[in-house]
């Protein structure tokens, strides 16, 4: 029988010496290995084990229900973000009103670009929007995300080094194992028909596509907000507001020094 992962988090209520090393023996006790441990948020623990038994982690619950130093706070099997919370030491966060929308500011982009690739590292296809204003990370937590899941990128439309509008792909670049990034912006303001058409073809592949600034692509295309999987937002700080004038402003009235490519 294989061993199954499962994640416990508890909230410590009187944090004692030796509270942790009771709570590994007994885990030990119950043929429980501890795979990865680590402070998360609010006086909260959470850990990542491997039990050959299901009954066990039964055992384990009702044990540890009778102990007034802990309250246990979650024991299942882990989600994506239990994972990324026990690495990072705290959690990702979501809209209240939009589930599928998930909050980061700058001194995040770690847990971003963590977060980032293990969606990538998933098969089939994912349409992911990224909304933030200029120089905050975006289209370089998308790139790194891309390395961190050894995933090859390529750029549709983009302003990160110069004005890129692809129209066409070749052939070797049509590949479900690749990352496809546009630019809402710029495809919006800068494209032909041979480019959208580009982007229905690309919208049609198994594989995950990062669109920056999806209120702006949402405008000019077919797609609505619904198609998207997952909508990220990442500030500079957690007051900042997202708003598109000043993005448009600066990739356009003065054209940044940059020239374009149409390609």
């Amino acid at each position: 029988m294989e061993k199954t992962e499962w994640y416990l988090e508890y909230e410590i209520q009187y944090n004692r010496p030796g509270l942790l090393g009771d709570i590994s023996s007994l885990l030990g006790m119950l043929s429980i290995n501890i795979i990865t441990i680590n402070g998360v948020e609010n006086q909260r623990r959470g850990m990542l084990l491997l039990s050959k038994y299901d009954e066990n982690v039964t055992r384990l619950k009702s044990i540890l229900q009778t102990m007034d130093t802990i309250k246990i706070t979650k024991l299942r099997k882990p989600k994506l973000r239990d994972k990324l919370a026990v690495r990072h030491g705290k959690y990702i966060h979501r809209d209240a009103d939009d589930r599928k929308t998930i909050r980061f500011v700058r001194d995040e982009l770690g847990l971003l670009v963590d977060f980032m690739a293990e969606l990538y590292k998933q098969e089939g296809h994912k349409l992911i929007g990224v909304r933030g204003m200029p120089r905050v990370g975006k289209t370089e937590s998308v790139v790194a995300a891309s390395v961190c899941a050894n995933k090859r990128w390529l750029f549709v439309s983009s302003t990160l080094l110069k004005q890129t509008v692809r129209s066409q792909l070749i052939e070797g670049e049509y590949n479900n194992d690749n990352i496809y990034i546009i630019d809402g912006v710029v495809s919006k303001r800068r494209a032909n028909e041979k480019h959208w058409q580009l982007i229905r073809e690309i919208m049609q592949l198994p594989s995950i596509k990062v669109v920056e600034h999806p209120d702006i692509f949402v405008q000019a295309t077919e797609y609505n907000m619904d198609d998207f999987d997952y909508i990220i937002e990442l500030r500079s700080h957690e007051d900042e507001e997202i708003t598109y004038e000043p993005v448009e402003k600066q990739q356009f009235s003065q054209e940044n020094g940059f020239s374009m490519f149409d390609f």
